[in-house]
């Protein structure tokens, strides 16, 4: 591996994306063993691929995590990034296209455009970057060029024009027609690199060149005056002169080039690289980075002389060498040793030893030029989003948006004595990954961990097992339901108790009423002639606000509720406010049971988007989950469907309408009251509550 340092302009930092399964990791693989940056091509099924190599990549044979190759080609520098396609990760894609000027977005021959297609092309919106599609898996059987092509013009821009169309498909795919030289590109089986051979476009595929370049250099010309009067007086264009307007129109996003592959057998992937080097715009000429720099905003210069601004996009840790921070440079340069200061923490760094990423491996430079990206082991206190700047200064580049956790789960330890060594587990995990989160909620008891779904927490889990040796269980969170009163009851709590001593003695009566919803807690002093001295009153309070946090139905809180104090009696030797406090939480738990005590249980407002031919399915599963449907709107070219739905019925909801949905589904929700709970749901969480209690006595 070369050492050499490539200047801003000859970079280009590209992340591959698309739904999981359409060939990105083995794409990426083809192009570095093309570019001659690895000596053999890799494999998912064998884990011998560059860009998925940690255990649970291998394990599971999909790509987890984001991962950085690099390839070399016409002095060149390409990184190349590689993003995991499920759902379930899609921070890791995300933290791809913060850091890309450019995208490669991939998309099935036979299965066309899939919900992973749809988010990583609104990531790549937000972005404003560049995108060229590779229309993959060319050779599989019912593989279709031409109505996969539809589809995206359909889905996301009629702007996505060819720069190849295929020669066969399936087993028959055997090469391309480049549209702007005009020449086949014939591949040769027997090579793994994409080589190809180029030569005259057959006679019978005439017919399906000339109105794919006329579409093709029109669509050129139309982005560009002096270009279009050329076509007009030449019909044609000079192919280079067209791959410059090309790449500002890219840029401009005003077109979406689309090639074609075939990753398996490593067809397109030079190809692309040389597409990529050819069009893709290097971090010299993309709109400049803009930086907070204290209460104003900046515009960053994007070159060596401006001031350093580094964001990190990715921390992971590795046995024997400690937590890695990769970072992409926006402006200014690195150099090893330097000094640098964590702007977002504000700590200090130094960069010890700054490598280029390539895969697990890395290599050792003495500097970085802007543009580039790059790794760093042994930071103190730097994390994923932080932005690097030069000690004295204070630019914060914008971190990473990622998508909110909407599924959870319940965590307890299978041996005791290990709380300590999950908490610190999951901590690490989730700097790693900031959509991973655990934290302990005291409420419930649980330490509950929220990821982007069940095999994002199932592989929580077992990088909790494999990298600290710890093993937990999971279980449902519990629900945090809410008591509170439907009548009016009084009576009385007296505390009397003789050691010897001096005793204690305190004496209350009380009176328990309802509240309206929200109202929260209210006490009363209804004493009048000192039969309760004042000083001991707010013993009472303390006494009914205390036992009521502990319910009377279940265990649950109780709220909404006012505690009138209204008479009692006192020792004036005995009484203390320990004594009153006892009663006025015996007075409690003697009269709550008489005020018509109710459960409550949470109820979340969910918004729920999906394509119109899953409405029905979707209503329907709302109904079964006690909904409430609010209403429907239309969002674009899908339906939001507004429900009110018990938080009791929504757990592993996330997972039944990806199911429902075909993975096209997306929804939000947020608390929006307590509601008095049906009586079958009382009785078992009465049951839950006694099986509890049981389970705390052994």
């Amino acid at each position: 591996m070369s050492a050499k340092i490539y200047g801003t302009e000859a970079i280009r930092n590209v992340v591959f994306l698309g739904h999981g399964g359409t060939g990105k990791t083995t794409l990426v693989d083809a192009i570095c063993y093309a570019a001659g940056s690895t000596t053999r091509k890799g494999s998912i099924a064998e884990g011998t691929t560059i860009t998925d190599f940690t255990a649970e990549e291998k394990d599971h044979v999909i790509s987890i995590n984001t991962a950085v190759a690099h390839a070399v080609w016409k002095d060149t520098k390409v990184n190349l990034i590689d993003t995991p396609g499920y759902l379930d990760f899609a921070g890791e894609a995300k933290a791809g296209v913060r850091v890309a000027d450019g995208a490669v977005v991939m998309v099935d021959a036979t299965a066309g455009v899939l919900v992973g297609t749809e988010n990583v092309w609104d990531y790549c919106e937000e972005r404003g970057i560049p995108r060229i599609f590779v229309i993959s898996m060319m050779d599989k059987e019912n593989a279709d060029f031409e109505r996969v092509l539809g589809e995206v013009r359909e889905e996301f821009s009629k702007d996505a024009v060819p720069l190849e169309i295929p020669i066969g498909s399936g087993d028959g795919y055997k090469g391309v027609i480049d549209l702007l030289s005009g020449q086949a590109r014939t591949f040769d089986p027997k090579s793994h690199k994409g080589e190809y051979k180029v030569g005259e476009i057959p006679d019978e595929l005439q017919s399906a060149y000339e109105p794919a370049y006329q579409e093709l250099v029109e669509a050129i010309a139309a982005t560009d005056d002096a270009l279009m009067e050329e076509y007009f007086e030449k019909e044609a264009i000079e192919p280079a002169r067209a791959a410059q307007a090309l790449k500002k129109a890219m840029r401009e996003g005003l077109i979406f080039p689309v090639v074609c592959a075939s990753p398996e057998r490593g067809y397109g992937a030079l190809g692309l690289l040389e597409r990529i080097v050819e069009i893709m715009p290097s971090p010299a000429e993309v709109v400049p980075e803009r930086a907070a720099d204290g209460d104003k905003e900046v515009e960053l210069d994007g070159s060596d002389g401006g001031r350093l601004a580094a964001l990190v996009f990715k921390t992971t840790s590795e046995p024997h060498v400690g937590e890695l921070s990769y970072f992409r440079i926006f402006s200014g340069s690195v150099t090893a040793g330097l000094a640098a200061k964590n702007t977002t923490r504000g700590s200090s760094e130094k960069l010890g030893h700054p490598g280029i990423p390539h895969g697990k491996d890395r290599t050792e430079v003495t500097e970085l030029h802007a543009g580039d990206i790059g790794v760093v082991a042994k930071l103190r206190d730097t994390h994923t989003g932080d932005t690097l700047t030069a000690e004295n200064d204070s630019l914060v580049l914008p971190g990473i948006t990622f998508p909110s956790a909407d599924i959870s789960v319940a965590v307890k330890s299978a041996t005791r004595g290990d709380e300590e060594k999950i908490a610190t587990g999951f901590h690490k995990i989730h700097e790693e990954d900031p959509t991973f989160k655990a934290e302990y909620d005291p409420e419930l008891g649980q330490t509950i961990a929220r990821g982007l779904g069940e095999m994002h927490l199932e592989l929580a889990v077992e990088r909790l097992k494999r990298r600290y040796g710890v093993e937990v269980e999971t279980e449902a969170p519990r629900i945090p339901y809410r008591e509170t009163l439907s009548k009016t009851a009084e009576g009385q709590g007296r505390y009397k108790k003789q050691t010897g001593g001096r005793g204690q003695y305190g004496d209350c009566w009380v009176r328990l009423s309802p509240l309206p919803p929200g109202s929260g807690y209210e006490f009363v002093n209804g004493i009048v002639g000192g039969v309760i001295p004042g000083k001991f009153v707010p013993s009472v309070d303390k006494g009914v606000q205390e036992a009521a946090q502990r319910g009377v139905i279940a265990g649950y809180p109780l709220v909404d509720f006012r505690a009138e104090v209204y008479d009692g009696s006192h020792h004036s030797v005995d009484s203390s406010d320990i004594a009153f406090k006892v009663a006025g939480s015996i007075a409690f738990k003697n009269v709550a049971p008489d005020a018509g005590p109710i459960l409550l249980e949470p109820i979340y407002e969910v918004e729920v988007t999906v394509p119109d031919e899953y409405m029905g399915d979707v209503m329907g599963d709302l109904n079964q989950r006690r909904g409430k449907i609010l209403g429907m709107e239309p969002k674009g070219k899908k339906q939001t469907v507004r429900a009110q739905v018990p938080l009791n019925e929504l757990h592993r909801y996330s997972s039944t309408l990806r199911s429902i949905t075909q993975g096209r589904g997306s929804y939000s929700m947020r608390f929006l009251a307590y509601e008095q709970a049906p009586p079958n749901i009382v009785e078992k969480v009465k049951a839950e509550a006694a099986a509890r209690e049981q389970e705390e006595k052994k």
